[in-house]
């Protein structure tokens, strides 16, 4: 699900629209790894015991999945946008939340790389900004590194227009006409009327 360009203020673009790295979901799939146990652990038992457990493993599968859909739909319905006027972080699926740090405000942007974060492309991304809140902190994001430069880019482009916006190029002046003769027109220099004859004698 794209983020919804309505919330677009007139003539800002779009320049990146990322969702949490795929790691955000699969640490979520890990957590049923106790499921998985349990569910060997289940099969060694007998008669009404085992009955009973597979009622208790079943409950529990079932909050589980529920609780890994839920995940997803949060997956699913968060947004780390970077656009040509700001940065917008917009996460929830029934109640909202959301972070937009004009381009502008932003000081100094850093970004955490583990070792296993790097192999599979992923990071925490760090912007310090000025404001009340100071610095934002954006886990789980799809290469940092390409993320960070992209966002100092586009500040670049911001700042440029802003300047144009304040300082627009003052036009040339028109070429100034040439004064007029005093008395009327200006007349063309004529030939003369005269000219040299040559008589010859008879």
């Amino acid at each position: 699900m794209p983020y919804p360009r309505r919330l677009l203020n007139e003539g800002e673009e779009i320049v990146l629209d990322l969702k949490p790295h795929w790691w955000y979901f699969s640490k979520h799939i890990l957590t049923g790894i106790p499921l998985v146990v349990l569910f060997v652990l289940l099969w060694e038992l007998h008669g009404d015991v085992r009955r009973v457990a597979g009622w208790l493993y079943a409950g529990l599968a079932i909050a589980w999945a529920g609780w890994l859909g839920l995940k997803y739909l949060q997956w699913y319905f968060t947004h780390f946008v970077v656009t040509t006027d700001r940065t917008i972080f917009r996460t929830g699926v029934l109640a909202k939340h959301g972070r937009e740090i004009p381009l502008e405000r932003i000081n100094d942007i850093t970004f955490n790389q583990g070792i296993f974060e790097r192999i599979i492309g992923a990071g925490t991304l760090l912007i310090e900004s000025a404001g009340e809140r100071g610095q934002s902190e954006f886990t789980d994001v799809r290469h940092p590194d390409g993320v960070q430069q992209e966002i100092y880019r586009q500040m670049e482009a911001n700042a440029q227009r802003r300047a144009r916006y304040h300082h627009p190029p003052v036009p040339a002046p028109a070429p100034e006409a040439s004064p007029a003769p005093a008395g009327g027109r200006r007349r063309s220099p004529s030939r003369s009327s005269s000219s040299p004859v040559c008589a010859t004698r008879g």
